[in-house]
């Protein structure tokens, strides 16, 4: 759509409808193009039918656009982790599976996932991605590794300190099988499952028990 081509004047109340517009427009965009370098507020206004002014009315700039795509992608990574974890008592088989959770969305969403992690966010400047990742991946996390340490299985202490070990092995493998796609990692997800098993048995202060859990077909 030309830029001198415009959508109606849109009725008082109908900012926050523009503003998912624009979110929804940014999000095909990226994951068409394949790349937030190839994503411009003019494109985004094209595809919106409005004019690039328009979408500084609502975001600051490309940064703060980009971040709230990715936030908004991520929401629904809070009912992921909540179904990986559903019916598994075992503690440390859930923390595989939570792991194994944020390996499988990564790689679903690889676009998204570069775009997140693209960026620099220094301590006390958290951005939304990161207060939305929080509440999802590091607190269903978290809540498993309180739990076992309640039951005995790692040792008293600060459960951040733990959960940082146990999602840096599932970012870390799941940064690789999303830009290294080429290296030898087969047909299933057995090496990012094995890795995850290390970790926790590396954490476990009882011989854990492994069962096959069946992250098999990427």
């Amino acid at each position: 759509m030309a830029d001198n081509v415009s959508r109606p004047r849109s009725p008082r109340g109908a900012g926050d409808q523009l503003a998912d517009e624009i979110l929804d427009a940014t999000t095909d965009l990226l994951i068409e193009m394949g790349s937030a370098h190839a994503v411009s507020i003019r494109a985004v206004a094209q595809r919106v039918g409005v004019t690039p002014p328009s979408i500084y009315l609502h975001f600051q700039d490309k940064d703060e656009l980009l971040d709230a795509v990715c936030a908004n992608y991520y929401e629904r990574f809070d009912d992921v982790m909540m179904a990986a974890a559903e019916g598994i008592d075992d503690l440390w088989h859930r923390a595989v599976a939570q792991g194994m959770a944020y390996v499988r969305f990564a790689i679903e969403n690889d676009v998204v996932f570069r775009t997140t992690f693209s960026r620099v966010t220094r301590a006390g400047e958290p951005s939304l991605t990161d207060e939305v990742l929080l509440s999802s991946a590091f607190g269903h996390i978290r809540e498993t590794i309180e739990e076992a340490m309640a039951a005995g299985l790692i040792a008293e202490g600060d459960p951040v300190a733990v959960v940082m070990q146990v999602w840096s092995v599932a970012h870390g493998v799941a940064s690789l099988m999303v830009t290294k796609p080429g290296l030898p990692w087969g047909d299933d997800l057995a090496t990012a499952e094995a890795a995850m098993r290390a970790v926790c048995s590396g954490l476990s202060q009882v011989p854990v028990k492994w069962e096959p859990i069946g992250f098999d077909v990427r």
